[in-house]
């Protein structure tokens, strides 16, 4: 199903004047995430201890599993101590996708997959794939531009650009919404959420996008998330080093307890999504 929003009518307006001239969708990327806003104080090599276990491939992984959860807004996604969501950003790409997708089938637990829209655009067939194993999509703008240095008008185009692009590579409604470099403001938020999208926030950020090992990424969301105790952890299926530190951080996961919580989409009743076309 085609998936985009409905603006209000002047909104819609200055869309379709920006709609009807070129705009620059920039060149396929697999490193989305390596430059990130000047000024945030990113602490990289804060790695704690994973315990042995994590990286013996348990013979029996599942139990990781918890519960579902239908989100129609932000606020329905209340996690308990303990109670996690696995999220990732920036693809499809291919092979590291899949090897995502692998893993996460091994332990039995599902995730949301944000997708760039040209990269979903450009890996149909791997986008396909994400939905058929029974994960939640959603869209991280078109070109993965950063909303805040752009005009209002090319921002809400980004972002209606990119959910279109990832309902025509899955076939579904790409409902989920992350903003590039988390860089939002209220205005967006709410036009938004307005429309019927639930924005992802995160609360325990990997920094994959840091060229560590393995061990160091993994070690370092354990250590975000004993801080927090539960949350939507950030990563990006477009780094080697991400498929490579998964299972062990499952593992982990696992062995302390955590539940890995799987987010379904429920369309809110009083403000059905609306359907209109961009191209």
């Amino acid at each position: 199903m085609r998936f985009s929003l409905l603006f209000p009518a002047a909104i819609a307006a200055c869309l379709a004047g920006c709609a009807g001239k070129p705009q620059p969708d920039g060149s396929l990327k697999t490193a989305f995430a390596a430059t990130m806003p000047a000024g945030q104080s990113l602490k990289a090599n804060d790695p704690v201890a994973l315990s042995p276990a994590a990286w013996m491939r348990p013979r029996n992984p599942t139990g990781l599993a918890g519960r579902d959860i239908e989100v129609s807004s932000l606020k329905d996604i209340a996690l308990a101590n303990k109670e996690v969501v696995l999220s990732f950003d920036d693809g499809p790409v291919p092979g590291r996708t899949e090897s995502i997708l692998a893993t996460l089938d091994e332990f039995g637990v599902k995730a949301t997959f944000l997708m760039v829209g040209e990269m979903a655009q450009a890996h149909p067939a791997i986008a396909k794939k994400v939905v058929a194993e029974g994960h939640s999509v959603g869209s991280h703008t078109f070109s993965h531009a950063n909303l805040r240095s752009v005009s209002f008008d090319r921002a809400l185009a980004e972002v209606s650009k990119g959910a279109n692009a990832v309902a025509k590579a899955t076939d579904t409604d790409a409902s989920f919404f992350r903003f590039p470099y988390l860089a939002d403001n209220g205005r967006l938020r709410s036009l938004i959420t307005d429309h019927g999208m639930v924005i992802m926030d995160v609360q325990i950020d990997s920094k994959d996008y840091f060229k560590d090992s393995p061990a160091v990424v993994a070690s370092r969301t354990m250590a975000a998330l004993r801080h927090r105790g539960s949350g939507i952890i950030l990563m990006h299926d477009i780094h080697r080093r991400t498929a490579s530190m998964l299972p062990a951080l499952l593992t982990q996961l696992k062995a302390e307890g955590y539940k890995v919580v799987h987010l379904i989409y429920k369309k809110p009743a009083h403000k059905p999504l609306l359907v209109a076309s961009l191209d």
